[in-house]
């Protein structure tokens, strides 16, 4: 039997490395929170649980969005693009998501006279991630 999981994942080009860029945006507000990378894993268990999933290239395993810091991406819908090789997650993003404590990450701006910072930290990173 072929679950909404497995016909999600059929469509999906994955790179080379089994990897797809994956872009997280509230789904309320438009706004883009961050970029980060997927494999079929973190594809599945985002759909199974509701909750986005990463593949963590840095760490090379797969990673919950918050379980380390609690700002937890709660998946409203995930959406392939019409070439299969980028995911579109609407999600309801609690807290912060980007790990300087920002909103997003997508906080530097490039202007005429130079780049402006455009997102205030709204959490200390130390108090994220424990340290």
């Amino acid at each position: 039997m072929t679950t909404a999981a497995d016909e999600a994942v059929a469509m999906v080009k994955f790179d080379e490395r089994g990897l797809v860029p994956a872009i997280a945006q509230q789904h309320d507000t438009g706004e883009v929170l961050m970029m980060a990378w997927m494999n079929e894993r973190a594809v599945r268990a985002t759909l199974e649980t509701r909750e986005v999933h990463y593949w963590s290239r840095s760490r090379n395993a797969l990673w919950h969005k918050g379980e380390t810091s609690g700002q937890v991406q709660t998946l409203i819908d995930l959406r392939v693009d019409c070439d299969g090789d980028t995911l579109l997650l609407l999600v309801d993003q609690k807290g912060v998501a980007c790990h300087t404590g920002r909103r997003t990450c997508f906080f530097r701006a490039a202007r005429e006279d130079g780049v402006a910072v455009t997102e205030p930290v709204l959490v200390s990173p130390d108090s994220l991630y424990g340290q």
